[in-house]
């Protein structure tokens, strides 16, 4: 089927007024939670009793002393998905204000990919195009937003996470853009053996107790109420392409103020590398570009 962000792309290129427009199923009753999940996707309590950390839960959050400045802190490269990626840039960049106290110059919120095993492709990772050049989702990436922050800050950035998802551990678009592109995933350093693992599980435990965790392999299943958690050594994150980025959300009526969406420009006048990646996704761009 034609998922939301994809479909939004195509109403883009032909009928700009549809920005952020999203056209998913509508939402079916919830399905009971997971009851016995498949061998590779771990149950919450069952992933946390393999964390290589020997540290509980009520220490873990203490193990990463906040410094006398923010500034003093050696930050941290991590990456959260959650579907569409259009709105999940958003609430970081929020985060990134509210928690940091970042002003928009010295915000690190990136839309990419991240999760396949192939890694880049001719140094590229792209979005769907009509060339076919080094396309995401051939390459087993998912859509991800990848931010440098305080290690000692992520408790709070995965509480934000888990806040994306319903009570019943569904994300905004569930049941619209649905596959292996839209799966749930964080990448942090050291994967399931940094004691940033239990940070998240804990974030999770904190507001509801609604997702499942399992280790990623890469190329990995979309699990509804499941998220992947990928070490970045093994699995980094790849820059989105400029028209990606600050970008409206996926939802109707789901649309940013132009002072957000013009970031992209701003970052990009002042230097920042967007890549080389082909404009939209029947290559004649997206919105006009």
């Amino acid at each position: 089927m034609i998922t939301s962000c994809l479909l939004s792309s195509l109403l883009l290129a032909t009928v700009p007024q549809f920005a952020g427009a999203w056209s998913g199923q509508p939402k079916p009753s919830s399905p009971p939670r997971n009851t016995a999940l498949s061998k590779d996707v771990a149950t919450r309590r069952s992933f946390l009793a393999g964390l290589a950390t020997a540290s509980t839960l009520a220490t873990v959050a203490t193990s990463f002393p906040s410094p006398a400045s923010a500034d003093d802190e050696e930050l941290i490269d991590c990456y959260f998905g959650c579907g569409c990626f259009w709105h999940v840039q958003h609430e970081f960049v929020e985060a990134e204000r509210k928690i940091l106290g970042r002003s928009d110059d010295q915000i690190t919120s990136r839309a990419g990919y991240a999760g396949g095993k192939a890694g880049a492709l001719d140094g590229k990772v792209c979005y769907h195009n009509a060339g076919n050049v080094a396309d995401y989702g051939k390459l087993g990436h998912a859509e991800v937003v990848s931010m440098r922050i305080p290690a000692s800050k992520f408790y709070d950035f995965a509480v934000e996470y888990c806040k994306l998802f319903d009570k019943d551990g569904f994300r905004p678009d569930q049941f619209g853009d649905r596959g292996t592109e839209y799966r749930n995933l964080v990448g942090i350093p050291g994967g399931k053996s940094s004691a940033l693992a239990e940070l998240l599980v804990k974030a999770s435990v904190d507001t509801g107790d609604k997702l499942d965790f399992a280790v990623g392999k890469g190329d990995d299943r979309d699990v509804p109420k499941v998220s992947f958690i990928m070490d970045t050594s093994e699995y980094p994150s790849f820059m989105g392409e400029q028209y990606h980025q600050f970008h409206d959300g996926f939802a109707f009526g789901e649309n940013y103020p132009n002072s957000y969406n013009s970031l992209a420009s701003a970052f990009a006048k002042k230097g920042e590398d967007f890549g080389k990646c082909p404009n939209g996704m029947m290559g004649i761009g997206l919105g006009g570009l």
